[in-house]
């Protein structure tokens, strides 16, 4: 195991506020990257609020922060080490079904000074070979209050990111459908026991699913039915993302001001997740009932892809991947509606990002999907998996010019305070 040797960035003139003791608080994430990344939105939020805020990653693109930091060289070829050998484990797997992640191998982070004087730490996604299960329950014997943010089904689950129809999470994971050995005590069985070991082996963990979706799973769930499991929504920056005039964002994206513009996005368009069939349906709809609508179609997370463009009867514009928040801020607002045909998610910050910037949303009623869309209010609930409502949903919120707003739940003040309550009960436990 790594053991990573931290330099103490808690600087004593910063830790009073208000003549009292800030909370010194580490997150712990695989990456950290300038765009779309929720761990950072949690530290800016966090550092607003008069906390003091750290963030220990795998790997990093941001600089100039002292108060981000890397594991270092021996963490990444340690990283290299676990996914060669899950690589082995899982190459029978069905894609398809989606991701399924092994934790073998980690980091051992308890002797970095940032863990030993954090008040709290916050754990978000540290699969890949970042910490491994092992690794947690190291960080869990120094007896601080650990929080783990669930961004998908993982933490409930033999190792899924999404289960998608099978439900034995429930009871006890085991002959997982992504495996074709149909072996009972697979590996997901014995991912499933190792984390039930590790849970029910400490009370300073709480648990923090930011969908009612996940809540519900994980309070049904064989793993944290007795555990702590709190709902609180990613927090977003709501002085970057906000509305501007959209013919000014279409003149600089050089896009026609009368053109309606689809946006969608994600890392890997074609990813079993994201519903790029259903999407490309849904277009294809749109074009035959509605042949004068002069729409675009904007595409971001991906570069120009031929196979893409030859199968959508509307013009393209390909703004591949994103680096910065600015960038993406402008390809909401010269949206008309942005589409998310998830067909499993969490709590999509594109989603929170598009309704922020006045753009509506249109996505499938799925996963934390309706928690952010008020059905034709600021937004469009298509059927799940239903490809004609989808492009309904589209011409509603362009025929009737619909405007995205997010919900009252999702302002950053009202998140921050529901952290600031999690974290003075654990402090008390």
């Amino acid at each position: 195991m790594d053991q990573v040797d931290g330099v103490n960035n808690w600087e004593k003139s910063d830790h009073l506020i208000n003549g009292e003791e800030k909370k010194r608080v580490v997150h712990l994430q695989y990456g950290s990257s300038p765009s779309g990344n929720y761990v950072l939105r949690y530290h800016e939020a966090f550092l607003e609020r008069g906390l003091e805020s750290c963030v220990l990653s795998l790997n990093s693109n941001v600089h100039g922060d002292p108060k981000i930091q890397t594991v270092g060289k021996k963490g990444v070829l340690i990283r290299k080490v676990n996914q060669k050998i899950q690589d082995f484990y899982t190459r029978k797997i069905d894609k398809s079904a989606g991701g399924f992640a092994l934790s073998l191998f980690g980091s051992d982070v308890t002797n970095h000074e940032w863990i030993i004087n954090a008040d709290f730490i916050y754990v978000h996604w540290i699969l890949g070979g970042f910490i491994s299960i092992d690794g947690l329950e190291k960080i869990a014997k120094l007896n601080k209050p650990m929080v783990l943010v669930m961004h998908d089904m993982w933490t409930i689950t033999g190792g899924c990111f999404h289960s998608f129809d099978c439900q034995k999470f429930l009871t006890h994971c085991g002959n997982c459908p992504m495996f074709p050995e149909n072996k009972e005590k697979d590996l997901s069985f014995k991912q499933f026991d190792e984390k039930l070991k590790f849970y029910s082996g400490y009370d300073n963990l709480f648990f923090v699913a930011p969908s009612k979706w996940l809540y519900n799973l994980a309070k049904g769930g064989a793993l944290l039915k007795d555990k702590p499991v709190f709902r609180i929504p990613n927090p977003l920056d709501t002085n970057l993302f906000k509305p501007f005039e959209k013919k000014i964002a279409k003149k600089i994206l050089n896009i026609d001001k009368y053109q309606h513009v689809i946006s969608f996005g994600a890392n890997k368009i074609t990813s079993p997740y994201k519903g790029w069939k259903y999407l490309m349906d849904a277009l294809k709809d749109l074009k035959m009932n509605h042949p004068n609508l002069d729409v675009c179609l904007l595409i971001f997370g991906s570069g120009p892809n031929k196979e893409i463009q030859e199968s959508i009867p509307f013009p393209c514009k390909f703004m591949g991947f994103i680096t910065d928040d600015y960038t993406t801020n402008l390809v909401y607002n010269a949206s008309n509606v942005f589409v998310a045909p998830s067909l499993a998610d969490n709590l999509p910050t594109t989603i929170l990002e598009s309704l922020a910037c006045g753009t509506p949303v249109v996505g499938f009623d799925v996963g934390g999907i309706p928690d952010m869309i008020s059905h034709k209010k600021n937004g469009y609930l298509a059927k799940y998996k239903d490809a004609m409502d989808l492009s309904d949903g589209l011409n509603y919120c362009l025929s009737n010019e619909l405007e995205g707003y997010l919900l009252p739940e999702f302002q950053k003040a009202e998140v921050i305070n529901q952290h600031i309550n999690l974290m003075n009960k654990a402090a008390k436990n």
